[in-house]
């Protein structure tokens, strides 16, 4: 029995991990660098939480980095907020990965 229960989250899992990658394909570059991005920025704010920095702290950090897009400081200001406010403590690359795969998700649901 146990080894049949291995088995279907075996499968489930390269499912999940194969959908995963055909969403990604269907992306446009742009595209697949925001929610990478952001999904770097979320697992930053992570670590920053965890760590016991404060948000105005994070908040400073953000002010004092330089960005390539117009955009960024504040997509990185409210993905930092957002870190914040939830009251997860789930490791950086947890966030990173599960902010990446909603991203994407979103991203290919509006086209």
């Amino acid at each position: 029995m146990q080894m049949r229960t291995v088995g279907i989250m075996l499968i489930a899992c390269s499912l999940a991990g194969g959908a995963a990658a055909v969403q990604a394909r269907e992306l446009r570059e742009g595209d697949k660098y925001m929610c990478s991005w952001g999904a770097g920025t979320a697992a930053r704010a992570q670590e920053l939480k965890l760590s016991g920095v404060s948000l105005y702290a994070a908040r400073q950090k953000i002010q004092s980095m330089k960005f390539n897009k117009s955009w960024m400081r504040m997509m990185a200001m409210g993905i930092t907020e957002q870190t914040y406010d939830s009251r997860s403590r789930l490791k950086p690359e947890a966030i990173r990965q599960g902010f990446y795969q909603d991203c994407v998700r979103y991203k290919v649901a509006r086209k």
